[in-house]
């Protein structure tokens, strides 16, 4: 009776998780904002030829672009900034199964203090927008999309643009960015 109800503690306990049972973040292309390609669209006019992003980290991927009012004259301004972050496996405390990848990018997700966006996207996504400006004529979007273990972040903000422009562009862009970390 003693050998059966150890037998059966071992078994709810279960092994010791060990650091090699915990799946590391994949690596993300060295030349992912690259990937995403042009931004020219997302910016004024300040110059000729496509604009991409300059890229920044390795297993959180920044890639960033902008417009100054010094640098094009004319009333207007905007920036984007693309966060790609591939999450890792965690421990999940004494008895329990590592979390998984992807379990862990969609709890960073769901945590997320944005609200949720959902006009048949193919992916969990949430968005927010902020007006600033005397007649609401600057808008800064947020945007966070996640697939599978990969959350994306974008941050556009411009001046002056329409906030649904600049949500779908935003939208546009994590779509993109989704795409190229695979």
């Amino acid at each position: 009776m003693a050998a059966l109800v150890g037998g059966g503690v071992g078994f709810a306990v279960g092994e010791p998780v060990t650091p090699e049972d915990i799946l590391p973040a994949r690596v993300l292309p060295a030349d992912l904002c690259a990937r995403i390609g042009d931004v020219a669209n997302l910016l004024p006019k300040a110059s000729d030829g496509p604009v991409t992003m300059t890229q920044g980290g390795t297993t959180t991927v920044t890639c960033a672009a902008g417009s100054s009012r010094a640098k094009v004259r004319a009333y207007t301004s905007a920036s984007v900034e693309v966060t790609i972050t591939a999450y890792g496996g965690k421990d999940a405390g004494a008895g329990n199964a590592p979390f998984t990848p992807d379990q862990v990018a969609s709890r960073t997700f769901t945590r997320s203090p944005l609200k949720a966006y959902d006009e048949n996207r193919p992916y969990p996504t949430k968005a927010s927008r902020t007006a600033s400006g005397l007649a609401g004529e600057t808008w800064a979007v947020h945007t966070m999309v996640q697939r599978a273990d990969v959350v994306v972040l974008v941050d556009y903000t411009a001046n002056p643009i329409d906030a649904d422009a600049a949500q779908k562009a935003a939208l546009a862009l994590a779509d993109r960015a989704i795409w190229e970390s695979k």
